[in-house]
């Protein structure tokens, strides 16, 4: 499966170890949220880096105290109808300052790209090779936006405001 990350098609580093399988010391990983809450201060200190595959119907509460030993927060879109996972990471982003990785995985639609990674998204489990191609051209053609979100840029009113403001301290 196809990994995108900031735009560009990359490879995992990241392995995902099964519930029953014994969890490696080092290496990047990334385990399910139900085990990782079996001992979450054990695993988040591991010496390799260490990511969690959160649903969307899980509460995010359970999650903020780990999040600064985490280095990926992978959110499950299950069908590409339930947005919730736009929702936890808009909170991760904005609320609790999360600043890893943050996957989209499950249902990752094409024509969902923009809007995840304007939600705070920066990689993408997608299906598709062609999707993963298309995705990159698309994160490239929108450079200004109207409305703030997770992923940091500025909006529209922001330039303007900072141009304004340069030019006034350039008179």
């Amino acid at each position: 499966m196809p990994l995108v990350k900031n735009g560009k098609i990359t490879d995992d580093v990241f392995a995902v170890v099964a519930d029953d399988a014994e969890i490696p010391e080092d290496g990047a990983l990334i385990i399910s949220a139900a085990r990782f809450l079996e001992n979450p201060e054990v695993l988040s200190r591991r010496v390799g880096r260490t990511g969690v595959i959160w649903p969307n119907n899980r509460d995010l509460d359970d999650l903020v105290p780990y999040l600064d030993r985490l280095a990926l927060v992978a959110l499950v879109f299950p069908t590409f109808r339930d947005g919730r996972a736009y929702s936890q990471a808009r909170l991760l982003r904005e609320r609790y300052g999360y600043h890893g990785e943050m996957r989209a995985t499950g249902q990752v639609l094409r024509d969902q790209f923009l809007f995840m990674t304007r939600a705070g998204f920066d990689a993408f489990e997608v299906k598709k090779p062609a999707d993963a191609e298309a995705f990159a051209g698309t994160v490239q053609r929108y450079s200004v936006f109207y409305q703030p979100t997770g992923d940091g840029r500025l909006t529209a009113l922001h330039r303007r405001m900072l141009s304004r403001h340069s030019e006034r301290a350039n008179q």
